[in-house]
């Protein structure tokens, strides 16, 4: 039996090495909250809170994630005799909603117990692969020009899927000149939910460029608007964050909103959500890929072992983190080698935080303790 002595929430703040446009907002940084959990033995585990900092993508934001885990999640957390992660997820699923935060803790819990028990992450998660095929995201860029310069420099690097955000008056010309200029190049693109049935139109015109998939197009609670669109369509459409939680899922098979699911265990809350997520969509013949929030080191690690899942068939956002930062908060870099990320053999994430480095880029600190 395991019990929590103490929670440790650390807000870090690193620069971006490219500026990452959306639909919504440019990134030039990102904060994400750190957390670590302490056993009364002593074994300690990481996660990450990879929220972003306004509620563009989720309702969520580092400011809520930090109040939440404070004033919520951390007090359940030494409630909660975690003899599995399941245990610790099933004691923070009383705090609604909240996937961001709870999926910080959920990942520590997994940390924590695989490397107690000697076992690396991705197989104590069910993991058969020893290599993840990697995809490249790229943002809005000032000019067709300058995208067209971005997606050869991360071909030539070996990525194995190239995705596109897109925007109404950011999408079918420039995804039409990178697969004039990439014609065998993997492609898909991503609207975050900014159109709607009344852009039947160009969502049509990009069902006619050979992509992997077309995904989000539409609001995440679309789900019957999505349906009706994937019927009209001959690219699968995917689903990001219209699927939250498993009930979202069932929904979505049963109306038949999409064809591919975008697995992320930050919304979902947490990688006991995301395996039953995969589990599900497997069942159901729905290939699937893990998504990113532009994790730091320890949350790519876990995303990583997540995608060595047997149902993670196609390329998943777990770039390299050289694509971001400059430097990153474990003591070895997460590589792509030829579109290709080793998953990790050591105990838990199987990568380790740099605690000078974490510690000189700490915004805000708080440790909780046990009383």
């Amino acid at each position: 039996m395991t019990r929590i002595a103490s929670v440790q929430l650390r807000r870090v703040r690193l620069p971006l090495v490219h500026e990452f446009q959306t639909s919504s907002h440019a990134k030039r940084f990102l904060e994400h909250i750190l957390v670590t959990l302490t056993a009364s033995d002593g074994a300690v585990g990481w996660g990450e809170i990879a929220s972003p900092s306004g509620p563009f993508y989720s309702a969520e934001t580092v400011e809520s994630c930090w109040a939440v885990a404070r004033d919520h999640l951390a007090p359940l957390t030494f409630k909660t005799d975690v003899l599995e992660p399941y245990d610790l997820f099933d004691a923070l699923a009383k705090v609604r909603g909240n996937q961001f935060a709870r999926a910080g803790f959920d990942m520590a819990a997994w940390d924590l117990t695989s490397r107690a028990a000697g076992r690396p992450l991705a197989a104590a998660l069910g993991g058969t692969r020893a290599r993840v095929e990697a995809g490249v995201s790229l943002g809005i860029e000032p000019t067709i020009d300058a995208l067209l310069e971005q997606v050869a420099q991360r071909v030539a690097e070996g990525y194995r899927r190239v995705k596109l955000k897109i925007a109404p008056g950011w999408d079918v010309e420039p995804v039409r000149a990178v697969r004039a200029a990439f014609p065998a190049v993997p492609l898909h693109v991503d609207a975050n939910g900014v159109y709607t049935p009344g852009d039947l139109g160009v969502l049509t015109e990009l069902d006619g460029l050979g992509l992997l998939m077309i995904e989000q197009p539409y609001a995440p609670r679309a789900l019957a608007a999505l349906a009706d669109l994937q019927d009209r369509l001959s690219t699968p459409v995917c689903l990001d964050e219209s699927v939250e939680e498993l009930d979202d899922l069932h929904t979505a098979l049963r109306l038949g909103s999409g064809r591919v699911l975008n697995i992320k265990v930050s919304r979902m809350g947490g990688l006991t959500a995301a395996v039953r997520a995969h589990d599900l969509a497997r069942e159901h013949g729905i290939p699937v890929w893990c998504g990113g929030m532009h994790e730091f080191g320890l949350g790519r690690a876990a995303n990583v072992a997540l995608s060595a899942l047997p149902g993670f068939t196609l390329p998943s956002d777990v770039s390299g983190s050289d694509k971001y930062y400059a430097r990153d908060v474990t003591t070895e870099p997460i590589l792509s080698v030829d579109g290709l990320v080793e998953v990790p053999t050591g105990p838990g994430l199987g990568y380790d935080p740099d605690l000078r480095f974490i510690t000189a880029h700490t915004n805000d600190f708080l440790e909780l303790h046990r009383t």
